[in-house]
């Protein structure tokens, strides 16, 4: 299973509220659904193909004829998804439809919020997007559209979260794209792909890592990894911290140090305590420093384990 399918497969099976839902399917229903006087979603994944089957079910009491077609050159299946009741009251739900008119891009309130939003680029991932597994040789996560109002419309979405998405003009479609791993990590945490996000991180820790190790071979290089592991794991700490919205519960002393972490994640407790001394101009020993990590570390561990004993 390729990377794209992985992470898709994740995000169907996430928990979500009504207005998530009608959020997620207007952006699978304005870049897929063909309309006329009923309505075909072409999907070309069957974790996608069921999510839409269950959603359009349950928010509007609407079961869809599904249809499995063998794509050309027996590459895999289309999955379509037909709906022969009367479309308009769902599309103007939808916002795809504003009486007789199609909008190019929705109301609104289809992204009013911020969970709203979250649901939206997920939808928009589930039928144009896709990502490069780590592994190969460049990052790259891009989304296929079809016109240049509506791209520009998800570009802007995506530069919401600082994404530093750009569009591309590529014959008759034109493309979003995003090429920084830590943004494509980023993204993948918009729309609630944590294992996903995981499983990136590793790799682009892995990568990063050999690469730093090539660039410093006149190191020793046993001190290196030590030093790689150690800001490694206080980083993954950290972002843990920030995903259980903990940070802003913690005192002053330890917001800085996370601070200066997340800016400077390669350094070591040595260099991290100088730049720490002189950008706020109060001493700090590398001893100290450590002793603040370790209260993090302690302050995380605690929580997850009185959230477990609590399940």
């Amino acid at each position: 299973m390729s990377f794209t399918s992985t992470v898709k497969e994740e995000v169907t099976r996430l928990d979500t509220t009504r207005l998530e839902d009608i959020s997620e399917l207007s952006a699978i229903f304005r870049i897929s659904a063909n309309i006329n006087n009923n309505i075909i979603l072409s999907l070309e994944n069957n974790a996608v193909a069921r999510r839409c089957f269950k959603l359009i079910k349950n928010i509007y009491n609407i079961t869809p004829s599904i249809t499995v077609r063998n794509k050309k050159l027996g590459k895999g299946f289309t999955y379509i998804l037909t709906i022969n009741n009367d479309p308009k009251e769902l599309l103007e739900d939808l916002s795809i439809l504003d009486g007789n008119k199609y909008l190019s891009v929705p109301k609104e309130y289809i992204v009013s919020d911020e969970d709203s939003l979250r649901a939206y680029l997920r939808g928009v991932f589930l039928v144009s997007g896709s990502v490069n597994d780590p592994k190969t040789s460049r990052y790259h996560l891009e989304f296929v559209l079809d016109t240049k109002e509506y791209s520009e419309f998800i570009n802007k979405l995506l530069n919401s979260y600082n994404l530093n998405s750009r569009i591309i003009k590529r014959e008759r479609n034109y493309t979003v794209y995003i090429k920084e791993a830590e943004k494509i990590s980023d993204f993948l945490r918009v729309i609630k792909a944590f294992s996903a996000v995981m499983y990136f991180e590793d790799i682009r820790i892995y990568r990063d890592h050999k690469n730093m190790t090539n660039r410093l071979n006149n190191c020793e290089q046993a001190n290196i990894d030590k030093i790689f592991l150690t800001a490694s794991k206080q980083v993954k700490d950290i972002e843990k911290l920030y995903e259980l919205d903990m940070v802003d519960t913690l005192d002053d002393k330890l917001k800085e140090v996370i601070e200066y972490r997340m800016k400077y994640k390669e350094s070591s407790l040595s260099e991290l305590a100088n730049i720490i001394s002189s950008e706020t101009g109060v001493e700090i020993t590398k001893s100290g420093l450590n002793h603040r990590f370790r209260k993090i570390k302690e302050i995380l561990e605690n929580y997850l384990k009185e959230k477990e004993k609590s399940k």
